[in-house]
C-alpha cells in the first residue's frame, strides 16, 4: 500500500517539475529594462498622440505574431509581455482611447479616473512592484497613500462610527484591537486566518497552467485543499468566518468591509478571495502619479517598439476562423465596413462572456467544451460611479490620500439584498454602500495641472435590470426619466458625502454626473455593466472552475487573459495576463516575476553597500 503511495507522490512530483515549474521559452523577464523615470508629460495633446491612435487598415502593422482584443491591463499586459521577447502585436480597443478601466476622462476642467483607486504590494521589492516596473520600463511612478489609508464609517448620521484601517503588518492588527479592546483573541484569529489563506494562492496558478489531467488528480483526489489552504477556505462564505470568530456586529463590519473590492455580498463571498483583499493591502497602498492614464501611457510605447500597435475606435465584432477550427484573425468595423485583420494568434481580452457569445460563430459557442465553461460562470453585479468636481483645494474641502467606506449600517448582507433586490426608485434613496476616495488629493501632479479644483469618486453598485431599458439609447442623451434616476442615485450619494465631509458643500460642486451599469457597457464593453468580470462569489473559486477556465480555449490559437482569467482588479488581471503568456510562452512567468523580485533585491542592497 505504502509503496503505491510512494509511487504516487514521485509521479505528481515529477508532473508539478515538468510542467510547472520548468521553463523553456523566452523569458520577458531576463533582462533588466528600467530607465530613470522621464518628467510627467501633463500635456494632454501630448499624451492623446499615445492613447487615441484611430483605427485606419494602412497603421495594422504587417506580418503580426498576435491580435489583442482589448486595451484593458489584462489586455496590454499580455502584449508588453510578447513585445519584450520581440513579438509584433496589435491591441485593438473599441473605445476612442486605451486603457480599460485604467483610462481616465475629462469633463469641465476636471480629469476623473474610472477604475484605479488604490494598487497594494508595491514595496520596491515585491513581485508585483517589480514586475510592474519592467512593463513600464521603470517610468511609472506611484505615490504612496496616507496611513491609515482606509476608514470604515458606520451607522446613520446621529449614531456614526469611525475606525481607520492602517497598513503594515503589525500595525493593522494593533490599531484594530484599540478600537475593540477585549476582541483582541478574534483580530489574531483573523489574521492568521488571512494569511494562511492569502498563501495559498500559488496552487491557483498551478491549476490554471498545468495538464488537465494533473489538475483533475489534485481536485478528484482531494490533494487540492491538503496542499492549499486558500482552496479549503474557499467554500466557506466571509459571513460565515467572521460570524464564528466575534459576536460584536461592528467587528464583524470592519473585518468584512472590504468586499466591496470584488462586489459580492459577505454571505455570497469566498473568504479566500477576501483574504487576497486583505493581503494585498497589508504592506500600504499607493496611486500613479499623474493619474491612471500614467500607466497605458508608458506600456503603449512598448508595444510600438517591437513594430506592433495599439488602435483604438476598433470594435471587433468577430474572431475569424477557418474550417479546422483555428483562429487566424479578426474582424474589425470601421463604419458599415468590415476590415480584416490577420495573425497566427487571436488573445481576448474581453472578457469571457463577450469571447464566447459575441464574437465566436454560433456553431462555435455551441461547442460542448464553451457551453461548459458558460454554465460555470455569471455576471457580476453591475457598478454604478459618480464623478464629483469640487472648487477648493484638498486642504480647503478637507481631502486626504485615502478612501472611505461608508455604510448604512453593520449589517452588510441585509442592507445590500434589500438594496439591489428592491424597487429602484426607493433604492436609489437609500445607497447601503458608498466608496468615496479623492483622486486629485492622492496625485501630488494635481496642483500643477489643476491649481483650487478637486475631484471626488463615488462608487457603490447597482441592478443593471433598473437602467436596461435604455440601453439602446443614445449614450449622451437617453432620455429625461433615464436622467431623473441617475439624478436620485446622485442626490442620495452627496447627502452622505456631505454629511462625512462637511467642508463639501453643494455651492462647491461644480460638476456631477454618474455612470449607470450601462454606462459601463459602453465605455468598457461590460455585457451587464459588472466591472469586475464574472462573478466573484463562492462558485467562481471552486477548484473544477478554477482549472476549467484558463488561458487556451477549447479553440486553437485563441487565447483569454485578464480578470476573468485569474481574479478582478488591477492585480488579477495582471495575474491572468501572466498566466496567459506562461501558457503561450511554455514557462512560468508568475515564477520570473518572483525571481526578478530576488534579482532586484540582491541589487539594490548591493548598490546600499556601496
Amino acid at each position: 500500500m505504502w509503496v503505491i503511495v510512494s509511487i504516487i507522490c514521485v509521479a505528481f512530483v515529477a508532473f508539478i517539475v515538468k510542467y510547472v515549474f520548468f521553463s523553456s521559452g523566452p523569458d520577458p523577464f531576463e533582462r533588466d529594462t528600467r530607465e530613470p523615470p522621464k518628467p510627467i508629460i501633463h500635456d494632454k495633446k501630448e499624451k492623446n498622440k499615445v492613447l487615441k491612435q484611430g483605427f485606419l487598415a494602412s497603421k495594422v502593422p504587417e506580418n503580426l505574431d498576435a491580435i489583442v482584443i482589448g486595451s484593458g491591463i489584462g489586455g496590454l499586459g499580455i502584449a508588453v509581455l510578447l513585445a519584450k521577447i520581440g513579438k509584433k502585436v496589435l491591441v485593438l480597443e473599441q473605445h476612442d482611447r486605451a486603457g480599460g478601466c485604467c483610462h481616465t476622462f475629462t469633463e469641465k476642467g476636471f480629469e476623473f479616473d474610472v477604475g484605479i483607486h488604490y494598487i497594494g504590494e508595491l514595496l520596491d521589492h515585491k513581485p508585483f512592484r517589480c514586475m510592474l516596473d519592467q512593463l513600464t520600463n521603470g517610468q511609472l511612478q506611484w505615490e504612496p497613500l496616507d496611513n491609515p489609508f482606509d476608514h470604515v464609517v458606520l451607522g446613520p448620521p446621529e449614531n456614526r462610527r469611525r475606525y481607520p484601517i492602517y497598513s503594515g503588518r503589525n500595525r493593522f492588527p494593533e490599531e484594530l484591537k484599540k478600537c475593540f479592546p477585549g476582541e483582541e483573541k478574534a483580530i489574531d484569529e483573523y489574521m492568521r486566518l488571512v494569511k494562511k489563506a492569502g498563501r495559498g494562492i500559488w496552487l491557483l496558478a498551478v491549476l490554471k497552467l498545468c495538464p488537465v489531467p494533473l489538475a483533475k488528480f489534485l481536485i478528484y483526489t482531494g490533494l487540492v485543499k491538503h496542499l492549499s489552504f486558500f482552496f479549503k477556505m474557499a467554500p466557506r462564505s466571509l459571513t460565515d468566518v467572521v460570524n464564528e470568530l466575534t459576536e460584536n456586529k461592528d467587528l464583524r463590519a470592519v473585518f468584512t468591509y472590504i468586499f466591496g473590492t470584488y462586489g459580492n455580498m459577505p454571505k455570497d463571498a469566498s473568504f479566500a478571495m477576501h483574504s487576497l483583499l486583505v493581503t494585498h493591502y497589508l504592506n500600504g497602498a499607493w496611486y500613479p502619479k499623474g493619474g491612471a492614464s500614467e500607466i497605458a501611457y508608458h506600456m503603449i510605447p512598448i508595444i510600438e517598439k517591437a513594430g506592433g500597435a495599439v488602435l483604438v475606435r476598433a470594435p471587433v465584432n468577430r474572431i475569424l476562423f477557418n474550417d479546422a477550427k483555428e483562429a487566424y484573425g479578426v474582424s474589425v468595423l470601421k463604419g458599415q465596413e468590415e476590415i480584416h485583420v490577420h495573425a497566427p494568434m487571436v488573445i481576448s481580452n474581453a472578457g469571457i462572456f463577450n469571447t464566447y457569445e459575441k464574437l465566436l460563430p454560433k456553431e462555435l459557442q455551441a461547442m460542448p467544451a464553451i457551453q461548459e465553461q458558460m454554465k460555470m460562470v455569471k455576471h457580476g453585479e453591475g457598478g454604478l460611479s459618480i464623478f464629483v468636481g469640487l472648487n477648493g483645494t484638498k486642504e480647503e474641502l478637507g481631502l486626504k490620500a485615502d478612501n472611505y467606506w461608508i455604510f448604512a449600517e453593520n449589517n452588510y448582507d441585509e442592507l445590500v439584498e434589500k438594496y439591489i433586490y428592491g424597487e429602484r426608485e426607493e433604492s436609489a434613496k437609500k445607497i447601503p454602500l458608498l466608496f468615496v476616495a479623492s483622486p486629485s488629493a492622492k496625485d501630488p501632479t494635481w496642483e500643477k495641472r489643476s491649481p483650487g479644483k478637486s475631484t471626488v469618486s463615488l462608487v457603490s453598485f447597482a441592478n443593471y435590470e433598473w437602467f436596461e431599458e435604455w440601453k439602446d439609447g443614445k449614450v449622451t442623451n437617453r432620455g429625461p426619466d433615464y436622467k431623473d434616476l441617475k439624478q436620485a442615485f446622485i442626490d442620495s450619494a452627496l447627502e452622505v458625502v456631505m454629511d462625512v465631509f462637511p467642508k463639501i458643500t453643494r455651492d462647491k460642486v461644480e460638476y456631477v454626473d454618474a455612470g449607470t451599469p450601462i454606462t459601463n457597457t459602453h465605455y468598457i464593453g461590460a455585457p451587464k455593466g459588472e466591472i469586475y468580470g464574472v462573478d466573484h462569489g463562492i462558485a467562481r473559486f471552486s477548484p473544477e472552475l478554477s482549472f476549467t477556465i484558463r488561458p487556451q480555449t477549447p479553440l486553437k490559437n485563441l487565447y483569454l487573459t485578464g480578470q476573468d482569467v485569474f481574479l478582478c482588479g488591477f492585480a488579477g488581471a495582471l495575474a491572468g495576463a501572466l498566466s496567459c503568456g506562461s501558457v503561450i510562452l511554455n514557462r512560468n512567468l508568475h515564477l520570473d516575476a518572483i525571481a526578478l523580485a530576488k534579482r532586484t533585491k540582491l541589487i539594490n542592497s548591493k548598490l546600499k553597500e556601496e
